[in-house]
């Protein structure tokens, strides 16, 4: 009785382990910095003897079948741990496709001067073609977190609140203000005025590269949004340039307390809190 295609591969499933291993460690996008040659090995005989036990399956298509749910967990967590590690689409890609390659080429060999089946190359392609695209989701899904999340750490960073005296909070912003991070600006804010129990905030735009009527929207939300605490709100860091935007787009700021610089919207907010910094002359010693 002949064996079918998934069992002659199960017999032969040692040759197609070394060939493919062979084929991943000669690709020239392999990170040996970031996965062991014994790493390797392991990944791909649990994937291998998975893919195989699908393919003894007379119905390998099924992706609802316990073999290619085994399989694609398999995979899922192989895509994902690459994705975090900084691999590349392709150079994951070629963790599925190499399989495909090592399949045939043991075929072939098995086969000799033969062509190897049409019905059994089209159910191992179907099969690799499937696993691949799995892989691509799961990969791009992964990177889509990665970006996200460091997306969101920036945004912590980069809108840091100051405690610069007691009653007084500087908020530097750099970089482009658009909703989200508008949201992100005004929570810590917020949060940060009941922590410290203040009753004025700077907000310092002289990194912010340009302002347009949705840039100044969402500045006029936080000053709001802190008045509501309670608080007085300063912007300061008003260049000419930005001065002359917010005129030309008609802008209303006549109710919101504009610095050129955050040394005069501090000085401002002393001068709120009535308070006096004044320079001390050290009296000469006889």
């Amino acid at each position: 009785m002949a064996l079918s295609i998934g069992q002659l591969l199960q017999k032969k499933s040692k040759t197609v382990l070394e060939s493919w291993i062979n084929i991943q460690l000669q690709d020239d996008g392999l990170k040996e910095e970031l996965l062991s040659n014994q790493e390797i090995r392991k990944q791909s005989e649990e994937f291998l003897h998975s893919v195989i036990s699908i393919l003894k399956k007379e119905d390998s298509q099924n992706t609802e079948s316990p073999e290619f749910e085994k399989a694609a967990e398999i995979l899922t967590e192989i895509s994902t741990s690459r994705a975090m590690q900084g691999y590349t689409p392709r150079e994951t890609g070629v963790f599925v496709f190499g399989l495909k390659e090592a399949f045939l080429s043991v075929l072939e060999k098995e086969f000799k001067d033969s062509l190897v089946p049409y019905a059994d190359s089209q159910k191992i392609n179907k099969l690799i073609d499937a696993l691949a695209i799995l892989t691509f989701e799961t990969f791009i899904s992964s990177r889509e977190e990665v970006i996200l999340r460091q997306t969101s750490e920036i945004s912590e960073i980069s809108t840091p609140v100051i405690r610069v005296w007691d009653g007084i909070l500087a908020l530097p912003i750099i970089g482009t203000l658009d909703s989200a991070r508008t949201q992100v600006v005004m929570e810590n804010l917020l949060m940060k005025i009941v922590e410290t129990e203040s009753t004025i905030a700077i907000l310092d735009i002289s990194g912010v590269p340009a302002v347009d009527s949705l840039v100044a929207q969402h500045l006029i939300k936080t000053v709001s949004a802190t008045r509501l605490m309670g608080a007085e709100c300063i912007i300061s860091g008003i260049r000419p340039e930005i001065a002359q935007t917010i005129v030309h787009l008609g802008i209303d700021l006549a109710n919101i307390n504009t610095k050129a610089s955050l040394a005069h919207a501090l000085r401002s907010a002393f001068m709120m809190l009535k308070l006096e910094v004044r320079k001390t002359v050290e009296k000469p010693k006889f």
